[in-house]
């Protein structure tokens, strides 16, 4: 588990105040400061000035991640970057900072993100070959593909085919808590969508008591011997023999009343058309 400190996040005003001739002039003379006495309190007015570069980097690389990384996470990340370039660099050297901290910050960021990811990297690269493969069929076959042709596609037998499918399903994988904007404009998760098999659904409920009700009324309203089969055979569980014996008819003559009953039922419960 990465335990990791996250790195504070800079203040917006300091960090986006632009940098004139003279502000320049002020920062080479904050360089000099901090590489000549290292004082921390110099380079966190560095840190402060060239936060905006750490905001720009993680920016860049949040469209192509999903959703479940949080942008400050990518910006925290970037931020050791941002740290390290600054303990590293040599003014002397002629090189702009921004064109040195900018590689060291993207390369913090994906390492940290590297590092917590729990899908192993090859599987991640399987993913992206699966899709770019299917996409390049599709726009050909303008079909999907069988795995055959996914295959010989890819240089693959089938059944190596089928082991890298395997792979890539852990991919598919997502956080319950992860966000979403559902169809009123708010923000729910996956696991507000998730069906709770033990949980007390008040619209069923209702609707269970009302059809219920409307059964009731519509059996107290049979003949008196339709509804005495109706009760015997599903309230008793009494076979179609025993409720002749108590009727003092034959089985074939309860089956009839039975049917007729169960019509008169569905006819007293149907709702007529508009």
């Amino acid at each position: 588990m990465n335990t990791r400190t996250r790195a504070p996040e800079p203040s917006a005003t300091t960090a986006d105040t632009p940098v004139g001739a003279e502000g320049r002039t002020a920062i080479d003379a904050l360089w000099r400061r901090w590489v000549g006495d290292r004082d921390p309190a110099d380079r966190e007015r560095l840190i402060l000035h060239h936060a905006p570069l750490v905001k720009y980097v993680a920016g860049r690389l949040s469209v192509g991640i999903t959703a479940a990384v949080d942008s400050g996470d990518l910006i925290s990340y970037g931020m050791f970057g941002l740290i390290d370039a600054i303990e590293r660099f040599e003014p002397d050297r002629g090189t702009r900072f921004e064109s040195y901290a900018i590689p060291r910050i993207k390369g913090a960021i994906v390492d940290e993100l590297r590092a917590t990811d729990w899908v192993p990297r090859a599987v991640r690269d399987h993913a992206r070959a699966v899709q770019t493969a299917v996409a390049e069929l599709e726009a050909t076959l303008r079909r999907t593909p069988t795995d055959a042709e996914l295959a010989a596609h890819m240089d693959i037998d089938v059944d190596r085919l089928h082991e890298v499918l395997d792979q890539v399903s852990l991919t598919s994988l997502v956080a319950l808590d992860q966000l979403f904007v559902d169809a009123e404009g708010g923000q729910s998760s996956l696991a507000d969508t998730l069906h709770d098999p033990h949980a007390v659904d008040p619209h069923g409920r209702v609707e269970r008591v009302e059809q219920r009700q409307a059964l009731k009324g519509a059996i107290s309203r049979l003949d008196e011997r339709d509804r005495a089969v109706i009760v015997l055979y599903y309230l008793e569980g009494m076979t179609l023999a025993q409720i002749g014996d108590i009727l003092q008819v034959t089985e074939s003559r309860v089956s009839q009343l039975h049917t007729r009953a169960v019509l008169a039922l569905r006819a007293k419960l149907t709702v007529p058309p508009v």
